[in-house]
């Protein structure tokens, strides 16, 4: 039975999907997960402030650790393999 809900293929090769459908899928992913694992909009904004001038990103990737940078910054555990988010004061990202 066809629930009319299209599903990213997840043994497909990113070069074989449609490249807009793959980047909605991925903010959707991003607007889903649970808020206690996100970091708060300020900081999230600060984190891709400090990726957005760094030379290793590359169409929305890391070169350095090969994550797609909006994800890997909305996730509270996560760093910068570079350190480059040490900058950021958490203080001034609060809500």
């Amino acid at each position: 039975m066809e629930s009319g809900i299209k599903r990213p293929c997840r043994r497909c090769l990113t070069r074989d999907m449609d490249q807009k459908e793959y980047f909605e899928n991925l903010h959707a992913y991003i607007a889903n997960l649970e808020e206690e694992v996100k970091v708060n909009e300020p900081l999230y904004e600060r984190r891709l402030l400090v990726c957005k001038s760094c030379d290793l990103l590359y169409d929305g990737m890391c070169r350095a650790c090969g994550c797609y940078v909006e994800l890997r910054a909305v996730i509270k555990k996560n760093s910068c393999p570079y350190d480059k988010w040490m900058a950021v004061p958490v203080s001034d990202c609060s809500e």
